[in-house]
């Protein structure tokens, strides 16, 4: 099992924008979000616990995207 996280370009997006990072938060990154907020650090760790489990033993090879339904969008 590999666990990784993901990455946003913050500090780019807001020097290219001329905005402050919150507002890339705000205005970028969580605009399209079903859920308008980011994912907090007990709910990946939740998630690598549940791949864990032998209930998880059948997912393999997949990638669990938490996004708030951003890709959804």
């Amino acid at each position: 099992m590999c666990a990784r996280h993901g990455c946003s370009a913050r500090q780019p997006i807001a020097a290219v924008h001329g905005i402050t990072e919150d507002e890339v938060i705000s205005d970028v990154l969580l605009a399209d979000a079903a859920v308008k907020r980011l994912v907090e650090p007990e709910e990946r760790a939740e998630a690598v616990a549940y791949l864990r489990t032998p209930q998880a033993s059948f997912i393999t090879g997949s990638s669990l995207t938490m996004d708030g339904g951003w890709t959804a969008h």
